[in-house]
């Protein structure tokens, strides 16, 4: 135990006193007389164990003297070291001394200049053979010093991968040889005008004409390369003839049971990037339009056998419609949801007036009213707004009328054929609706919802309800939960006959049309194949 009061601290001096012993009665308080008589009892040794702790506490000090001293002559200048410390650094000097008489350091120096490993014969080998055939040796960038190259200022601004050159490009099939000519049969086929106006069938009529409707493994056929996104039946009624558009810019033909090309097909390539949308002019058959997100929209016309500029933007393109019953008006949506109005007869690929609408979302769809070519019915998000022509103004457009009741996005929302009083939309919450826009009141009232697989992954082609041509209430719509089926619905929601063909349809058809005058239905799937039903 500590004691209280220490030997080397000098009582007799003056020393500074605490408020505490200052308060203290004066009885409890040492003088300095005091603490001298206490100092000489503690300091001597008064009994026999007293003497004896003070004698060892001498040897222990003689013999650490002992020992510093000895530290001292033999530590080699390490003085004020421990012994623990020494001990140590005698340690490391033994085993630098085994390292190097094992020559480990000098294996070491010799291990870092081995900078790479040895190859193996099968590597040798084949170098030699490479050098022998005069094969340049395959270097990465990195071992070449080398850096990849900048992108293009327009691909990193407007993110729209190189076009093709304006103007006029010659319609040349990329499955056939260089040097072979169109066939005669197609100029044919495209000038062949439909005059016959087909009536509108009853609806036991319709299904039993549904049901004579059937497929073969003669009416499929791969018209395009990867994963087909649109498709269209030409109006000719001579024979069955289609057009198609992928993901890679290309566009295909194919007449049922033609030799021409492979196995009846024609394809071509006018765009860069996915083709969004296509169709046939009723008003000149020879002419097929298509729109792509490389920004263009192009026109085949296979009398001059060419693929003209008809308009072209720095942004990406989604859909069209035509806006006049010659088809030289268009309404052309964009991505971003600004629409633009283009005249073809005006020269140059430029727009009349571009508009952007009443809300800032994503623009799937575009329809245009078919008696009442100034209104057009366009898919914003969750919304479907109907907007008048003549009264767009730059920013903001104000709309005609709104179609309420979708929680998910819209990808398809189509006018009906023949009056326009029906709207058809089909959205992401698994739901086909149809709305009532024969007033084309402020808010359209909802007729018919039914239920029906349509959700797909993000990679997917987007299945749409669209309506039959021939018939005012009656739509097509493929689904997607089960993969053989095609079903056509009337708009009071009933099913009136289901395609199933487990034999020769195995695969989801994503893209369905039917035939604008005969009995005959398309359906593509995501390898850009066709499979056609007719009677």
């Amino acid at each position: 135990m500590r004691s209280r009061w220490q030997p080397n601290v000098d009582l007799e001096a003056t020393v500074r006193r605490s408020s505490r012993n200052v308060l203290t009665p004066t009885r409890f308080q040492y003088s300095a007389e005091i603490a001298t008589d206490i100092k000489k009892k503690r300091t001597t040794p008064t009994t026999h164990n007293d003497k004896k702790r003070q004698n060892s506490r001498k040897d222990i000090k003689e013999e650490d003297d002992v020992k510093n001293s000895a530290v001292e002559c033999t530590s080699g200048g390490h003085a004020g070291l421990s012994s623990y410390e020494l001990e140590r650094l005698e340690n490391i000097k033994q085993n630098q001394a085994f390292l190097s008489s094992i020559n480990l350091f000098q294996a070491t120096e010799e291990l870092k200049q081995v900078t790479r490993p040895k190859l193996s014969k099968r590597r040798l080998m084949r170098l030699q053979a490479a050098v022998e055939k005069g094969v340049p040796v395959r270097k990465s960038l990195r071992l070449q010093s080398l850096t990849l190259p900048p992108k293009p200022r327009e691909t990193q601004i407007c993110g729209l991968s190189h076009k093709r050159p304006p103007g006029p490009l010659l319609m040349k099939p990329v499955n056939m040889e260089d040097e072979a000519k169109l066939p005669s049969q197609l100029l044919e086929l495209f000038s062949e005008v439909s005059t016959e106006d087909r009536k509108e069938l009853s609806l036991t009529e319709y299904c039993s004409a549904l049901k004579n409707m059937k497929t073969t493994e003669d009416r499929e056929v791969i018209v395009v390369n990867k994963r087909l996104v649109c498709a269209a039946f030409h109006p000719c009624t001579s024979s069955l003839l289609m057009a198609t558009g992928n993901t890679f810019g290309s566009v295909g033909l194919w007449q049922l049971g033609s030799d021409w090309g492979n196995d009846g097909v024609l394809r071509f390539e006018p765009h860069t990037r996915v083709v969004t949308c296509i169709a046939f002019s009723r008003a000149h058959p020879t002419h097929l339009l298509s729109l792509s997100h490389d920004g263009t929209v192009r026109c085949m016309d296979v009398e001059k056998a060419v693929f003209d500029d008809v308009y072209e933007s720095e942004e990406h393109l989604k859909t069209f419609d035509f806006m006049s019953h010659d088809c030289t008006s268009l309404v052309v949506g964009y991505f971003n949801g600004k629409v633009a109005i283009v005249d073809r007869r005006t020269p140059g690929n430029s727009h009349e007036s571009i508009h952007s609408l009443k809300f800032k979302h994503c623009l799937l769809c575009v329809s245009v009213h078919p008696l009442q070519k100034q209104y057009f019915a366009v898919t914003e998000n969750k919304r479907v707004n109907i907007y008048d022509s003549r009264y767009l103004k730059e920013k903001k457009s104000k709309t005609v009328s709104q179609l309420h009741g979708h929680s998910l996005s819209i990808h398809g929302a189509y006018f009906s054929p023949r009056t326009g009083n029906r709207v058809l939309t089909s959205c992401m919450d698994d739901y086909i609706r149809i709305y009532d826009t024969s007033a084309m009141t402020k808010k359209a009232p909802l007729l018919t919802s039914i239920r029906h697989k349509l959700q797909t992954a993000s990679y997917r082609t987007r299945v749409s309800a669209v309506w039959d041509p021939k018939q005012e209430d009656c739509f097509v719509v493929g689904s997607t939960s089960k993969r053989h089926i095609v079903k056509v619905f009337h708009e009071s929601g009933k099913l009136l006959h289901s395609f199933v063909d487990r034999d020769n349809v195995t695969s989801v058809l994503y893209v369905t049309a039917f035939h604008p005058t005969r009995n005959a239905l398309l359906g593509g799937n995501a390898s850009g194949q066709l499979h056609v039903f007719s009677d």
